[in-house]
């Protein structure tokens, strides 16, 4: 995200908010880092995620900030960033997030890559599986009623998959995420990265496929630092998807286990019926393939220490202030 000045002093104060600074701004919002002034929290560092003024009037894009907020604070599990507060003040509305001190994965893929540097095989499998079993509990995820929610993620890619410095691994942004009733896509536009769109999504058919789709991407950039379906603008992306044409895992990497190529050949299956049934069974399966002594949080955080260095400031990670459409290759 594009990094701008800390917002005036007469700004400082947003509800039960101080602002510190800023964290990004995006084409839809502004991210903050901020102080929470009074309340339960009082003292808490947090997130605080506002829809820019501009797009207040638009419907759309209030119906599309609101249902992240809503969606996001029916969720709660330790691999997913915890919305605390949300609502409209002043005619501005907001998000307030829990603070992920940290990377995104892209910036530490993007690190790897300029070292040379592969990840080790535990740490990408664990990584791979850990968001696997955060995209499960989202699947499955009910209301309070016990309704199924019918969460499908639609922009699951490494900047939306968060590192924090002690080595928590936290899912964000579900700005684009869509509900399924009946079986069906509700507000039925495709949105996501051009990298990480299912041969489905394509046609408009989206289910949690889809997000399993885009979660073999990123297990694939983790195990080998580089996207398996490219191109120099999203149609050739496209092409490359709808073709399934990507490099072999072990072609790229040879100390990949044939096994673990297999798992991954698996999830690229022509038919989604020959694919994983669920993200709880694509988690199982990647189980046997990393030693839970070596892939841990405390390592993963030293790993990204070490990719940084101590005195490389870390920018505080949360979840972008806008999604990303299909329009360009990023």
């Amino acid at each position: 995200m594009t990094q701008t000045p800390s917002p005036p002093k007469t700004q400082r104060v947003f509800g039960h908010y101080e602002i510190l600074s800023v964290l990004g701004k995006g084409g839809m919002a502004e991210v903050y880092r901020a102080r929470v002034l009074s309340g339960s929290r009082e003292g808490w560092t947090v997130a605080l995620k506002r829809l820019l003024p501009a797009l207040t009037a638009d419907p759309e894009s209030v119906s599309l900030f609101s249902r992240e907020a809503q969606l996001s604070k029916q969720l709660h599990h330790p691999n997913i960033v915890t919305v605390l507060d949300a609502g409209e003040l002043e005619g501005i509305y907001f998000i307030v997030m829990e603070l992920v001190d940290g990377r995104d994965l892209g910036q530490i893929l993007r690190r790897c890559k300029v070292r040379g540097i592969p990840l080790p095989l535990d740490f990408a499998v664990y990584l791979g599986k850990v968001l696997l079993e955060a995209l499960a509990y989202a699947h499955a995820a009910t209301g309070p009623q016990g309704e199924p929610l019918g969460i499908v993620h639609c922009d699951v890619s490494p900047s939306n998959l968060f590192i924090s410095r002690v080595g928590e691994i936290k899912l964000g942004d579900f700005g684009v995420s869509r509900v399924l009733v009946d079986g069906k896509l509700q507000e039925g536009e495709v949105l996501g990265k051009p990298y990480y769109l299912s041969p489905e999504s394509l046609l408009g058919q989206v289910s949690p496929e889809a997000d399993l789709w885009a979660a073999t991407v990123v297990l694939y950039e983790l195990l080998t630092l580089e996207r398996p379906f490219t191109g120099a603008t999203p149609d050739e992306v496209f092409q490359a998807i709808r073709s399934r044409r990507y490099r072999p895992l072990r072609e790229l990497r040879p100390d990949v286990p044939e096994a673990l190529e297999d798992v991954v050949r698996r999830a690229f299956s022509e038919r989604p019926e020959d694919r994983f049934t669920s993200a709880e069974s694509f988690a199982q399966a990647l189980a046997p393939h990393y030693d839970e002594r070596v892939g841990t949080p405390l390592a993963i955080a030293a790993v990204v220490r070490g990719l940084f260095g101590a005195s490389d400031e870390a920018p505080a990670s949360t979840p972008p202030a806008a999604p990303t459409g299909t329009s360009r290759v990023e």
